[in-house]
C-alpha cells in the first residue's frame, strides 16, 4: 500500500496502514499518524465495473451540496492534481483516499430505536437536500440493481433450468414466492405508469453507512458507491429489511425472525422529519410497500441463486442460499402480518409533520 499513497503525495515514511471495517464489496484501510487520519479504499471492479461514473458521480454530488448546503458534511474523496479523486494501477485496480471524520464511529447492528431514527434521519436528509438536483446527470453505477420486474424474471428462468433435486428442497420456498408475485406486479406498475418520482437514492442503507457521534446522533451517510437515480421505497425498503428483526439474514433459526413495530415508528418518524414535505402522495400511498419490495427481492435473488447452483453469491454450507431465502421469507411473513397496522402508523406519523410543517 506505501506505493498507493505516495500517489496520493502522502509520504509512506510519515503514516501507518492498517485494515480498516468490515466492507465485504470494497477493501478499506486506516492511513494515519498522531495528527492526521485518512480512509484509503480499493474499489471492487468486479462488482462496480464503472468505477469512474462514481467518482463522476460523487463529484457532482459534491459539488452541488457545496454550492447550495455548505453546512452539510459530505465525505467526499481527495482530489489529485489533475482532477481526479482515482488511482488506478495495473495488478490492483483502482484507488481512493477519504478524510476521515474525527470522533465518528460506525455500528453493524442496530440496537436501539434511537439508532434507526438517526439512520433514517440521514438517508432522508440525504434525498431531501438532493431533491432539486438534476438527476439526468447522474450516472447508472449498477444497472438494474433493485429492479424488481427483472429479479423476478431471473426466478422464473432458473426454475425452469435447476436441476430436480434442488426444485424438490426449494419447493416450498417457490411456492412463497410464487404466491407474493403481486409485488413485483406493483412494482413494474409503479415503473410503467411513472407513478413514483425519480430521486437521488442512496441503494444501500445498511445502518453502517451511516457515520455516528459518540452520542449516538447522526453525521452523515457514508459508502456512496451505489448513489444513483431511483425510488425512495429503495432506502426505506432495506431500512426496514435490515433494522426490523433482531436476526440478520445468515440466521438458521427462523423463530428468532421477528418485526418490531417500535423499529418500524422509529424509520418512518426520521425518515418523515427530513422527507415529509417533499414526500408525494404517492410515495406516501407506498411507504410500507418499500419493506415488501426490498425484502421479497431478496429472498428471490437468494432462492434463483440457490436454483443456479450459487453462482452469484456464493455458499459457506451446503444449501446456505436456500436457508437465506427461507430467512427472507420469513421476514416477509412477520411484515405482512403487520401491514394494517403499519398503514395506520404511517398515516398518522405523515398526517402530523404535515400539520407540523
Amino acid at each position: 500500500m506505501q506505493d498507493i499513497i505516495r500517489q496520493f503525495g502522502f509520504s509512506p515514511e510519515r503514516f501507518r496502514i492498517r485494515k480498516f471495517g468490515s466492507g465485504l464489496i470494497n477493501h478499506t484501510w486506516k492511513v494515519y499518524n498522531d495528527e492526521e487520519a485518512y480512509i484509503l479504499q480499493r474499489i471492487n471492479d468486479k462488482v462496480f465495473k464503472y468505477p469512474h461514473r462514481i467518482s463522476a458521480n460523487i463529484r457532482k454530488i459534491d459539488h452541488y451540496l457545496k454550492a447550495n448546503y455548505p453546512s452539510y458534511l459530505f465525505v467526499s474523496p481527495l482530489q489529485l492534481a489533475d482532477g481526479s479523486s482515482l488511482v488506478q494501477t495495473a495488478d490492483k485496480g483502482y484507488f481512493r483516499v477519504f478524510p476521515f471524520v474525527a470522533q465518528s464511529v460506525t455500528i453493524n447492528t442496530v440496537e436501539n430505536e434511537t439508532e434507526a431514527f438517526e439512520a433514517a434521519c440521514q438517508f432522508g436528509r440525504f434525498t431531501r437536500l438532493l431533491a432539486d438536483f438534476p438527476i439526468t446527470e447522474l450516472a447508472l453505477t449498477l444497472s438494474d440493481f433493485h429492479n424488481l420486474e427483472l429479479r423476478a424474471q431471473q426466478f422464473r428462468q432458473a426454475r425452469e433450468h435447476a436441476d430436480s433435486e434442488r426444485l424438490l428442497k426449494a419447493a416450498s420456498w417457490i411456492d412463497q414466492a410464487l404466491r407474493y408475485e403481486d409485488i413485483s406486479d406493483a412494482y413494474t406498475e409503479i415503473v410503467r405508469n411513472k407513478l413514483l418520482p425519480q430521486r437521488v437514492i442512496h441503494h444501500d442503507t445498511k445502518i453502517s453507512n451511516v457515520l455516528f457521534d459518540p452520542h449516538q446522533k447522526g453525521l452523515c451517510v457514508i459508502d456512496l458507491d451505489t448513489v444513483m437515480p431511483g425510488y425512495f421505497i429503495s432506502d426505506v425498503g432495506d431500512m426496514m429489511r435490515t433494522y426490523l428483526s433482531p436476526a440478520n439474514e445468515e440466521e438458521k433459526d427462523f423463530s428468532r425472525i421477528s418485526v418490531r413495530g417500535d423499529y418500524f415508528r422509529a424509520i418512518v418518524s426520521g425518515y418523515l422529519s427530513e422527507m415529509g414535505e417533499v414526500l408525494t402522495l404517492a410515495e406516501k400511498e407506498r411507504f410500507v410497500y418499500g419493506g415488501k419490495f426490498m425484502i421479497y427481492m431478496q429472498a428471490i435473488r437468494f432462492l434463483t441463486d440457490y436454483l443456479n447452483g450459487d453462482s452469484y453469491y456464493g455458499a459457506a454450507y451446503p444449501d446456505h442460499n436456500l436457508v437465506r431465502a427461507g430467512n427472507q421469507f420469513t421476514l416477509l411473513e412477520r411484515y405482512l402480518e403487520q401491514e394494517e397496522t403499519f398503514e395506520q402508523l404511517v398515516d398518522t406519523l405523515y398526517a402530523a409533520n404535515i400539520q407540523h410543517e
